[in-house]
C-alpha cells in the first residue's frame, strides 16, 4: 500500500469476517465490528483488523470522517471471556505472568486519538470496559435509545484500563467520572447524554443513519487538513497550559492561511456553494 492510500483495497474485509469495512461516496468509512454471536467481545481476530481497518480509513485518500459500530445488540461488551477463561483456573501467581497487552489489545484505544481524521462511534447497544474505553476515544458519540453502559472494572477486580481515567473526566468531570469508576453500575444512554457523554441518542433503528448523516456533511463541507490539525490540537492542548496552546495555535492558524484550502474556504463562502476541498495526500498535509 503506498503512503497516500492509492493502493487501499475497495474492500479489504469478507462478509464472514470479525470486523466489516465500507467506504461510501461522500467519503464515510464505515467500520462494523462483527461478532454478534459474541456481542462483539475484545479479544482473537478482531482486534488486529480492527485496527487495519483503522489504518485503511486513514490511509485512504477517499475517506474523509469513519464511523464505527457493532451489528447486533451490543457495540461492544468489553474482553472476551472466553479468551480470558485461562485466568480464571489459575493461581494468582500464575495469572500474574498473563500477558494482558496481547489478550485484550494490539494497540490501545487511544490510537483513534492519533488517526488525521475525525472518528464519529455510533453505540448501537451494551457496552463496557475496553469496549466504552474504545467508545471514548472516538471524538463523537451517538447512541441508540436504551444501550446500556458500564465501565466494569471494580466489579471484575480490575483497575481503570486502557487511559479511560484520562478521558472519562475530561468527558463528564471529576465527580461523575469517579462515580462511574468506582461503583461500575450500569447507566443507559439517556443518563449518558445528560453526563456530556454522548452527543445524541436516536432510536435504535435510526442510530447509523443519524450518525453517518452527520459524518457525511463533515465529509462534505468541511477541509480534511482542518480537521487533521485540530484534532491534533485537541489532544496535544489538553495537558499543556493556555499560553503555551495559545502560541501554538497562532502559529498553526499562520500556517493554514498559506494553504489552498483556506482560499477555497473563503471563495465557497462569497460564491454561496459547497467547498470542493481536496483529500489528504500524505501526513505532510496537515503538517
Amino acid at each position: 500500500m503506498s503512503t497516500d492510500g492509492s493502493a487501499v483495497a475497495e474492500r479489504p474485509t469478507a462478509p464472514g469476517d470479525p470486523v466489516l469495512y465500507d467506504v461510501s461516496p461522500p467519503g464515510v468509512a464505515l467500520i462494523t465490528l462483527n461478532r454478534p454471536e459474541r456481542r462483539n467481545a475484545w479479544g482473537g481476530a478482531l482486534t488486529s483488523m480492527f485496527f487495519r481497518c483503522l489504518e485503511t480509513a486513514d490511509a485512504d485518500r477517499r475517506v474523509r470522517v469513519i464511523v464505527i459500530t457493532g451489528n447486533g445488540r451490543a457495540f461492544c461488551v468489553g474482553a472476551d471471556m472466553g479468551d480470558l477463561d485461562s485466568i480464571s483456573s489459575t493461581t494468582v501467581e500464575s495469572a500474574s505472568q498473563t500477558d494482558v497487552t496481547a489478550l485484550v489489545a494490539e494497540k490501545h484505544p487511544y490510537f483513534l486519538t492519533q488517526l488525521r481524521k475525525p472518528v464519529i462511534a455510533a453505540i448501537n447497544g451494551s457496552i463496557a470496559g475496553i469496549g466504552l474505553a474504545l467508545a471514548l476515544m472516538a471524538d463523537i458519540r451517538f447512541a441508540a435509545a436504551g444501550a446500556k453502559f458500564t465501565t466494569s472494572f471494580a466489579r471484575r477486580g480490575l483497575v481503570a484500563e486502557y487511559g479511560i481515567s484520562w478521558i472519562l473526566p475530561r468527558l463528564v468531570g471529576w465527580g461523575a467520572a469517579v462515580d462511574l469508576l468506582i461503583s461500575g453500575r450500569t447507566f443507559t444512554a439517556e443518563e449518558a447524554a445528560e453526563l456530556g457523554l454522548v452527543k445524541q441518542v436516536v432510536p435504535g433503528e435510526h442510530l447509523l443513519d443519524a450518525a453517518l448523516a452527520y459524518a457525511e456533511d463533515i465529509a462534505e463541507n468541511c477541509a480534511p487538513s482542518s480537521l487533521a490539525v485540530m484534532k491534533r490540537q485537541l489532544y496535544a492542548d489538553a495537558g499543556l497550559p493556555i499560553v503555551e496552546t495559545s502560541h501554538t495555535a497562532e502559529r498553526l492558524m499562520h500556517e493554514s492561511m498559506t494553504r489552498s484550502d483556506f482560499i477555497e474556504g473563503i471563495t465557497a463562502f462569497f460564491e454561496k456553494r459547497p467547498p470542493r476541498f481536496p483529500p489528504l495526500t500524505s501526513h505532510s498535509d496537515d503538517t
